[in-house]
Formats: structure tokens, sequence, C-alpha cells
């Protein structure tokens, strides 16, 4: 299970986008990776179809491994993890480990 979830806001540890900022906007669990927003772009040729879309050159994000990111900590500006609490009315709640702040609820 992954501590990062669909929406979240995450940094780019490494590679060709190291430093990037972007939001989750999938995730494949199966193959450990994730899709950000604005990262990793690649370009795909496609060929015109019957539905009236013309091909060309499209521009789109490609998953990266999660290893790459880490969830993003505003109140440090920088990478942190994330750990679990249980709240006193018993809600589970992800906290960051930087600072023990509650994660904001999606």
């Amino acid at each position: 299970m992954s501590k990062i979830r669909k929406g979240d806001d995450v940094i780019v540890l490494t590679g060709k986008d190291r430093g990037k900022r972007g939001k989750v906007l999938a995730m494949f669990p199966q193959e450990n990776r994730v899709i950000v927003e604005k990262v990793n772009m690649i370009k795909r040729h496609t060929r015109p179809d019957r539905m009236g879309n013309g091909g060309g050159i499209i521009e789109k994000e490609a998953p990266i491994h999660l290893s790459n990111v880490a969830i993003y900590n505003p109140t440090l500006a920088k990478a942190d993890r994330v750990g679990y609490k249980l709240l006193n009315d018993g809600q589970k709640v992800r906290v960051f480990k930087g600072n023990g702040e509650v994660l904001p609820q999606r």
C-alpha cells in the first residue's frame, strides 16, 4: 500500500524532472507508478481515426516510479515522509513525519 494518493501534491526526487512539483493525476498500484501533472512529458504519434480525431503528435504525461516522488510539505517547503496517526475520535489520518502536521483530507 502506498502512502501517496491521487490528488496529492508531490515533488520529483530524481531523474530529468528533478525538483518539479505537481498533482498526482493517476495511480497504478500494480506497477508502483504514478502519473504526475506536467512531469515526464512524452510525445505520442497518433494516427487519425474514424471518430474525427485528427492524427498528429500529442504531448502527454508518462508514468513515473513511486520511489522517485515524495509528498511535498508546504510548511517546510520540501519533500517529506508520511506516517499514520490515530486521533482521539478513532479516526486514522496521514501526518507529515517532519513536523507532525495532519495532511489535508481529499
